[in-house]
């Protein structure tokens, strides 16, 4: 005998309402910008004995289409460098639209700026090491990022602004 947590989704639940299912869909990933700089090429290429300093800077935006479809830019920039001299700048912004309906209000800061980014990251990754590897340096893997950790510090610098702001 089937019980009412059998039922399809999407189906009639006891009061004849339709229950709507949470859903998070990738409509489209793109490159909106992409920059591979090498100054100091073809010198900048020569072997070193110490690897060269890399410092990354990781960005996340999110805009709405309209109510269910979202724009969400993931912003990785790349500078590698040994002493004073630049080997390399890369800076990629990658975007994908999201459909996301069915999940409340109090979800959305979250799916958009965690959820939306891990999803996009492997690609984009995926773009920089294929753009240093082809501007002749070894290809530049990128950690894993914690978006979570990424959105929870934002949440803390606003509510520290704020605080200022209000004194």
């Amino acid at each position: 005998m089937a019980s009412k947590d059998d039922a399809p989704v999407g189906a009639a639940n006891g009061n004849g309402n339709t229950a709507a299912q949470p859903s998070l869909n990738v409509l489209a990933q793109y490159v909106k910008d992409l920059s591979f700089e090498s100054p100091g090429a073809p010198n900048s290429l020569r072997g070193r004995d110490k690897a060269p300093g890399i410092a990354i800077n990781v960005n996340v935006n999110a805009n709405p289409l309209s109510d269910k479809q979202f724009d969400v830019n993931l912003t990785l920039n790349a500078k590698a460098s040994f002493d004073q001299e630049v080997l390399f700048n890369v800076e990629l912004v990658y975007g994908g639209v999201f459909a996301i309906s069915g999940f409340p209000q109090e979800h959305m800061l979250p799916i958009l700026f965690i959820e939306c980014p891990r999803l996009l990251f492997p690609f984009a990754r995926q773009i920089i090491a294929e753009a240093t590897r082809n501007g002749g340096f070894p290809p530049l893997m990128l950690d894993p990022i914690d978006f979570a950790q990424m959105f929870q510090q934002k949440l803390a610098e606003d509510q520290a602004a704020s605080k200022v702001q209000v004194s």
